[in-house]
């Protein structure tokens, strides 16, 4: 019952901050000396977060397993260096023996990208192997069975367009189109795999178009060959990429962003770096790929999203914004809100902290908001194991369960803290709502957001 509780409890702060959990990820990156452990990361996504997918740079193994049995879908990454020897089948079926089987089913790996922006290297050797290594590598996961559920793809930057602008003009670059890009997507569609790309406007955008490049409203921008008009950048470069792919012949195949961000400081002087814009970028960015609008020339779409980055990385070489593109500080309180944490989380963790803050984790303060509904949730540190007891506790009682059951209402997300969020309510509404009613033990803490979705109600006084 407690399990079923906390699925509820994450699915229903999906629902209620607009998060369409599966869509938007995070890439993990790891250039620093101060992130916590990848096991606290992993829960830490899991309990306090709506971001249900993450991209590696790498195949640690502490990371791939510290995802171990919590439905996350994880990417990893074979380096670009590794390419040339990926090419020869028994290299790739002793990568996929060390780095994917010990792992699998218990960590939901989904994705394994060759390289990061391969083409963008310049480096012959290379370019020359990627497809061939993605080839092999589909081959060693197919000779364990495992090609289904584990796809391969690469990621690009936008710098394999030759022209971007207008978006309908868009082309791949001579020499990489016919010779590189088109057997990668005719690799792609034979595997039902997505073509992955790194579109960032914030390399592109410039005072007079910040605007358009944080979906702010604008005068917008027409194409005149389509007579369509772009009213934010992303769309744009969004086209530009499937007018080259059309005119391959590949547009039925997916296009998955694999990276894009906006950071939150920068070098003096730069115009729309601050944590309000990198927070405008990003929540605006994840309601657009997810509502379906989709683009001028890909309607009705939504696009799964890899948001850089989890973290600030303070090793990062380059200008001050590079180690400045997190969601998160190293000690997970968040940089900005974008609309991503989990009620309980929201309700016990301090927003935009000065910097020398120390992070206030632990139960929420139980507070009655004076005329306001509440609802009794789990805390965002309650433990699966004390809220499997709560689950137990309430429907021992004689509660009705049946929404977190099988089939009910509730029942998904099926998890412990999900369904120990519907049933601790329920206790604490059908008990007369005071606060002691909400303590389980101080696993339950109260909160005045609704954390109803869909046809999964919560009572609420």
């Amino acid at each position: 019952m407690e399990t079923a509780i906390a699925a509820v409890l994450l699915l229903a702060s999906v629902f209620f901050q607009g998060v369409v959990e599966g869509n938007i990820g995070v890439n993990y990156g790891t250039v620093a000396n101060d992130l916590p452990p990848p096991s606290e990361v992993a829960r830490f996504l899991l309990e306090s977060t709506t971001i249900n997918r993450v991209r590696m740079f790498d195949a640690d193994p502490e990371m791939i397993q510290a995802f171990a049995h919590t439905g996350i879908a994880v990417t990893v990454t074979v380096p670009n260096e590794l390419i040339p020897r990926l090419t020869k089948l028994s290299f790739a079926q002793q990568w996929v023996k060390t780095n994917v089987q010990p792992y699998v089913p218990a960590t939901n790996l989904i994705r394994i990208l060759v390289g990061n922006e391969v083409l963008s290297t310049a480096n012959k050797l290379l370019i020359a192997g990627l497809v061939p290594a993605m080839q092999t590598l589909h081959t060693a996961l197919a000779a364990v069975s495992l090609d289904r559920r584990i796809k391969v793809s690469t990621p690009h930057s936008l710098g394999i367009l030759s022209t971007s602008s207008p978006p309908s003009t868009g082309k791949f670059r001579q020499g990489y189109d016919v010779h590189v890009i088109k057997p990668l997507l005719s690799f792609l569609r034979a595997t039902n795999s997505p073509f992955m790309i790194n579109p960032y406007p914030f390399f592109g955008y410039s005072a007079e178009t910040l605007d358009y490049a944080l979906f702010r409203p604008n005068s917008g921008v027409l194409d005149e060959n389509t007579q369509r008009v772009y009213t934010n950048m992303l769309d744009a470069q969004l086209d530009a990429v499937f007018s080259a792919m059309k005119i391959l012949g590949f547009t039925d195949v997916e296009i998955v962003i694999a990276e894009t961000g906006w950071p939150s400081d920068g070098d003096e002087g730069q115009v729309g770096v601050n944590a309000e814009s990198a927070a405008e970028y990003n929540g605006n960015l994840r309601e657009h790929v997810i509502s379906g609008v989709g683009t001028p020339l890909m309607p009705n779409r939504t696009f799964e999203t890899y948001i850089f980055a989890l973290f600030n990385e303070n090793l990062k070489p380059g200008p001050l914004c590079e180690r400045n593109f997190g969601l998160f500080q190293p000690d997970l309180t968040p940089v900005y809100d974008i609309g991503i944490m989990r009620p309980t989380a929201r309700a016990s963790i301090p927003w935009n902290p000065a910097p020398a803050a120390a992070p206030q984790l632990g139960p929420a303060p139980q507070q009655h908001p004076k005329g306001g509904k509440q609802w009794c949730l789990p805390t965002s540190d309650a433990h699966s194991d004390a809220l499997q007891k709560n689950i137990d506790y309430v429907c021992g009682l004689g509660l009705d369960c049946k929404p977190i059951q099988e089939g009910g209402a509730c029942f998904i997300p099926d998890t412990v803290r999900a369904h120990a969020a519907y049933a601790m309510n329920a206790y604490y509404q059908t008990t007369g709502g005071s606060e002691s009613d909400c303590d389980f033990e101080q696993t339950g803490a109260l909160t005045d957001v609704d954390p109803s979705y869909g046809r999964c109600k919560y009572l609420g006084q």
